[in-house]
């Protein structure tokens, strides 16, 4: 591994060394380098970006103009076009620059998500193993609408969203610690630079392109008979009845267990939550895809674990967002994205300590471990706990793997909703102050007791142990439940058990 400087401007005159990791990697038997920084995924892709003609036909005219001046992708680049819909394809061919996608590497691979919800597929073995075991930061670049830590690919830290021609730009330079107003994407067979500027379409060209390419009848035709594209869907056998017929030995579609012990009676009154061990303690702007990962898992992984002792391969493992319609496989993914930080351990990743024996094991075996014990967990985190993408695995997995409450410093606004729908109380630490502040020690455990039960923007008392003198503190947090239809929901069990309960009592 060798280190190349790197200066980088940081505010006004001041300036700072960057250091920057390289190494040598292999490709089809020729000896190349790999630094940090360099792009090692180039998607075109997404479900909404590949829906604007302008943006697409812009990708295959600056193809097209790279291509023409003797450019190509750089080696080191796994690329990808994955448009949302067949008419993208449709217009790229009558407009004759799918063929120069396809020169740069950007073939279709499929209509759908990909990149963005981690079907990224794995990168050159080479590549892949310079980056672990140098703990490299290379990047993927891509027209998607997430760059979540770990979501792309799991050893990729740095992912960039921009335009699909911008996408095509660094595919074709290779790295983004370049300027590419004044530094040039390569040189063409002419042996002179050729900067972005040189191949970038003009206004008028796209809309010439757009002109001779696009039609209404061509929407009509794709969306017309969606079955046509598809035997396998077409002639699935779909059972009758008014009950889905669970097959227990499906890995991709299980039954959930939110219903095992429902009562269309029972009414849960929140006084205390005594005892409560700490699973994690977070910082700041812990996203949904920190708790609920989207991307790919390994066979040492619990998810990886689980499908390789019911027979599956790891080649066909898939990922989570793939196989979300499983439990079994998102309660393992819970909180075990590749680069979360829990502080209560030292390294990154889905790790904790189970209390009060300290021993390091997943965050999943840890809280099955409390689960047998009996044991409630709680969550605390900094501010901005939950900000990403709205999704609901990431309450739904801390529920079933038994978190009963988070305390944070605040919310993003979506996910504290999906908290209290899930049955999980979300707490807000009084202004000013965090775990840190208080001096909670979290290897004790944690008392909360609910002064007046449940009630809009009331408050509860939490009691904790203090670091390195034991001593018994307590102090008041808000209860972040807003609106008194989620003290009903928080009554019933969750939003699930409310909305059964109340088709049951109108029957």
């Amino acid at each position: 591994m060798e280190e190349n400087g790197s200066t980088v401007e940081t505010s006004g005159k001041s300036q700072r060394q960057v250091v920057l990791k390289s190494a040598s990697i292999n490709l089809n038997g020729k000896e190349e380098t790999l630094s940090e920084g360099d792009v090692v995924i180039a998607a075109i892709t997404s479900c909404t970006n590949t829906s604007n003609p302008q943006v697409m036909l812009a990708a295959g005219l600056l193809a097209k103009k790279a291509v023409e001046k003797g450019l190509t992708v750089n080696r080191k680049v796994k690329t990808s076009l994955a448009p949302g819909s067949r008419v993208v394809s449709e217009y790229l061919e009558k407009a004759g620059l799918q063929e120069y996608l396809n020169k740069l590497g950007f073939y279709l691979v499929g209509f759908g998500c990909t990149t963005c919800i981690g079907n990224t597929g794995p990168l050159n073995e080479s590549i892949e193993n310079a980056i672990v075991k140098n703990g490299m930061s290379v990047t993927a670049v891509l027209s998607g609408n997430r760059n979540f830590e770990a979501r792309i690919h799991k050893n990729v830290r740095a992912n960039y969203l921009m335009s699909p021609p911008l996408v095509v730009a660094f595919a074709i330079v290779g790295k983004v610690t370049v300027d590419l107003n004044t530094e040039p994407l390569g040189i063409g067979k002419d042996g002179k630079n050729v900067f972005l500027k040189d191949v970038w379409p003009s206004s008028d060209e796209i809309l010439e392109a757009m002109k001779g390419s696009i039609s209404k009848e061509m929407f009509i035709e794709k969306y017309r008979d969606l079955e046509q594209y598809n035997e396998n869907w077409k002639n699935l056998q779909v059972p009758s009845g008014t009950t889905y017929s669970w097959d227990p030995n499906s890995t991709y579609i299980q039954r959930p267990p939110f219903f095992e012990s429902f009562n269309p009676e029972s009414v849960l009154e929140y006084r205390e939550l005594k005892n409560a061990r700490p699973l994690l303690m977070l910082g700041d702007s812990v996203t949904t895809d920190h708790i609920s990962p989207a991307g790919s898992f390994g066979k040492d992984t619990p998810a990886g674990k689980y499908l390789i002792a019911h027979n599956v391969r790891p080649e066909d493992f898939n990922q989570y967002g793939t196989r979300r319609g499983s439990h079994e496989i998102m309660m393992r993914g819970t909180f075990a994205n590749t680069r979360i930080k829990n502080f209560l351990v030292e390294r990154e990743g889905g790790y904790t300590l189970h209390y009060p024996d300290r021993k390091e094991m997943s965050v999943y075996d840890a809280s099955m471990k409390y689960v047998q014990e009996n044991v409630p967990l709680i969550v605390l985190a900094g501010d901005q706990y939950g900000t990403g993408s709205s999704r609901d695995w990431a309450a739904k997995g801390p529920y079933l793997v038994g978190v009963r409450a988070v305390i944070a410093v605040g919310y993003e606004r979506i996910h504290r909703s999906n908290l209290v729908g899930m049955g999980v109380v979300p707490l807000q630490f009084m202004e000013g102050d965090n775990a840190e502040k208080l001096n909670m020690d979290p290897e004790k455990p944690i008392d909360i007791i609910f002064d007046d039960g449940i009630i809009p923007g009331g408050y509860a008392t939490i009691k904790f142990s203090e670091k390195n003198n034991g001593s018994i503190r307590q102090g008041k947090v808000i209860i972040r439940v807003d609106t008194p239809v989620e003290v009903e929901y928080l009554k019933a069990g969750g939003i699930l058990q409310f909305v059964l309960k109340r088709l049951v009592h109108e029957k």
